[in-house]
């Protein structure tokens, strides 16, 4: 595990993928180097995604690791697609690079399972419950408030594009309890979730006490899904975050995944939940 801040999230992701290959194949970066050709400076650079990856030196390098073809096709394949989250520029002064680095993983995931224990998720969340979850907070300046939720609500749009996100979210029945505005704002906040679980890429359940403990007991994390790269999990903390992308530690959060499924309501019995908090 690692903080990040790398100013692409396409480039960073591929880096990822090359040195995961290049662990698995045992190869320090002066053997690879040797190996393949390709300078240690520069393969160190391509691994942290601060260089690009030019698909002829991904092929390279893959080879050199011995990877199946199928698996290299599918790293160059990435590499050829566009960075979706160039739409974040308008918000690149308010918003911090671990932030940034997040929003265009997601933006490159083609599916998202997301739990959070305390508030209700950030794609899911009313304009309204967003701009008082950020006026609460003592981290954002009050100039800044309103152009982090412009940011925030441009993000929801993942969930409503051509191809949109598959979303996942497993809600805390304290999260979605936990008073947030009045009481205006909050059914809002609720009718908002009842509208988005009729959505076929949307699935919301909810985790009551009585369940029982589930694996997920350490609290918020996101695990993202790609079609041409392996998972990735995000983990907020106190103003910053942590990606972990080390396969054994990922397959940790997915069997977390699977834990809080059972343990939580079905997607029915949530609707039905949240719809009798509405007063």
């Amino acid at each position: 595990m690692f903080e990040l801040a790398a100013p692409s999230a396409l480039q960073w992701l591929i880096g990822v993928e090359l040195a995961r290959y290049r662990n698995e194949a045992g190869l320090s970066l002066t053997e690879l180097s040797k190996a393949c050709g390709i300078g240690k400076p520069k393969l160190g650079h391509m691994e942290t995604g601060r260089s690009t990856q030019y698909p002829s030196d991904i092929r390279k390098i893959l080879k050199a690791c011995d990877v199946e073809r199928e698996n290299i096709d599918r790293l160059v394949l990435l590499s050829s697609r566009a960075d979706d989250a160039s739409w974040v520029g308008p918000w690149t002064d308010v918003v911090s690079d671990w932030l940034r680095t997040m929003v265009g993983l997601e933006s490159l995931a083609r599916r998202e399972f997301v739990f959070e224990p305390i508030v209700l998720p950030g794609l899911i969340q009313t304009e309204d419950y967003a701009m008082a979850l950020t006026n609460a907070s003592p981290r954002v300046k009050s100039d800044s408030a309103s152009r982090l939720v412009e940011f925030r609500m441009q993000r929801s749009r993942l969930l409503l594009k051509e191809e949109p996100l598959e979303l996942h979210a497993v809600l805390n029945l304290h999260a979605l309890r936990l008073r947030v505005g009045d009481q205006k704002l909050m059914n809002e906040q609720y009718q908002h979730l009842l509208r988005l679980s009729d959505l076929p890429n949307v699935t919301l359940q909810v985790v009551q006490p009585e369940a029982g403990p589930h694996a997920a007991n350490t609290g918020q994390f996101m695990l993202l899904d790609f079609a041409d790269a392996r998972p990735i999990v995000y983990i907020e903390i106190q103003d910053a975050a942590v990606f972990v992308d080390e396969p054994s530690r990922v397959q940790t959060y997915t069997l977390s995944t699977q834990s809080l499924e059972r343990v939580a309501l079905s997607p029915g019995e949530s609707a039905t939940l949240i719809e009798s908090l509405i007063m």
